[in-house]
């Protein structure tokens, strides 16, 4: 697989600031590293990117154990169950649906396996990144609550729009645009 560090040689040249942000949030020690690399592993999920991914999901091995690892990966599949639910709820205009049950099966939520803060800054980027309003607000709150600092949610959704902006500027360059994913390029320098 895939490092960070040949990820970030695969950016193209047009999204240098891309590549430029993706080095400055892995030298950021904001947040610990469960934190930081399930977050990582969970954006590029929610990114939707192969390459991003693999990168990613190496690089969280490294430093997460195997149920942290799934963990991440059960707070961007929920997510993106959610996501969908919760922002059609919020955004239809029949007030209807917000009184009824959602019958979605959500029990990794009450026992993710994880510190539950972790498991909540996750969701709340991966949200982010799927446009839920109303599950940005939900996560948002449950960090607050839990003692987590303005300064800290938001370094999370700086770091979920930077691993977005990395899978669209290498699927910008090409790869697998209409054929599948490709040998990535040459590497190119900062």
């Amino acid at each position: 697989m895939m490092s960070i560090e040949q990820l970030k040689d695969q950016i193209p040249d047009f999204a240098k600031d891309v590549r430029l942000n993706l080095a400055s949030m892995m030298s950021d020690e904001t947040l610990l590293p469960q934190s930081k690399y399930g977050l990582l592993l969970a954006t590029a999920i929610a990114a939707r990117n192969p390459v991003v991914i693999g990168a990613m999901e190496s690089a969280a091995a490294v430093v997460m154990t195997p149920a942290a690892v799934a963990a991440a990966k059960s707070a961007a599949s929920m997510m993106a169950m959610n996501n969908v639910y919760y922002r059609f709820v919020h955004l239809a205009s029949n007030p209807e649906y917000k009184t009824m049950p959602a019958r979605l099966r959500m029990n990794v939520i009450g026992n993710p396996g994880v510190d539950r803060t972790d498991f909540e800054l996750w969701s709340l980027a991966v949200s982010a990144i799927n446009g839920c309003g109303a599950c940005m607000d939900a996560h948002e709150k449950a960090l607050r609550e839990a003692g987590v600092s303005s300064a800290a949610i938001q370094t999370v959704v700086r770091f979920a729009a930077i691993v977005q902006s990395v899978a669209v500027a290498i699927e910008a360059a090409g790869m697998g645009v209409t054929q599948g994913w490709s040998d990535p390029p040459p590497p190119r320098s900062c």
